[in-house]
């Protein structure tokens, strides 16, 4: 049974797991889901400021840091215990392009770790992905009011007409940096 928690799961059987959240924090806790409201939260409890956004009962949503929580026990769990040791499989398309930006080290799981690792955060280039990178992620996600998981799992089961904008936008980004971005920084750095 564990060797089988260690493979991959299909997407169909993935995705339908994560689908079932939805109607459980919709239709038994009445609860909205996102993550990124999460370091809203923790603000607000941790820093005794009068800044007004964080000015607000932060406990009524404190089972969201459980949530959260959980995600980064889940996340010890499966990379200690349920972690596959072989090298990960890509498309031959998929690694010469990779290989072409410089990423050659594959052998740590599911990321490169020449940008994934406490080695590469040393380099000017793991520097920069990191600060830059999340930058980028913390404005996009304080600009759309939220997170993907919030969004493309949260607003789009709600039909909400701004999660579609938001979805579609962050959808089609990630499509255009990887295509146009990455391999204009990655020569940056080269």
């Amino acid at each position: 049974m564990l060797e089988l928690l260690r493979q991959p799961w299909p997407w169909y059987v993935a995705g339908a797991l994560i689908g079932l959240t939805v109607p459980v924090l919709l239709l038994l806790g009445n609860k909205p889901f996102g993550l990124s409201s999460n370091l809203r939260h923790i603000c607000a409890a941790c820093v005794p400021a009068n800044v007004e956004f964080f000015n607000y009962d932060w406990r009524e949503q404190a089972w969201n840091l459980w949530f959260a929580g959980g995600i980064v026990v889940g996340g010890a769990i499966g990379s200690h215990f349920l972690t596959d040791s072989a090298a990960l499989v890509l498309a031959p398309d998929t690694m010469a392009d990779l290989r072409a930006l410089g990423l050659r080290d594959f052998t740590s799981g599911l990321v490169p770790a020449d940008l994934f690792s406490v080695q590469a955060l040393g380099t000017a280039r793991g520097l920069f992905f990191t600060v830059v990178g999340g930058f980028l992620v913390g404005f996009g996600t304080r600009y759309a009011n939220g997170c993907t998981s919030g969004h493309a799992i949260m607003g789009l089961s709600n039909l909400q007409w701004p999660s579609l904008v938001a979805t579609v936008c962050f959808m089609g980004s990630g499509v255009l940096m990887t295509h146009y971005g990455l391999p204009l920084v990655f020569s940056m750095f080269q």
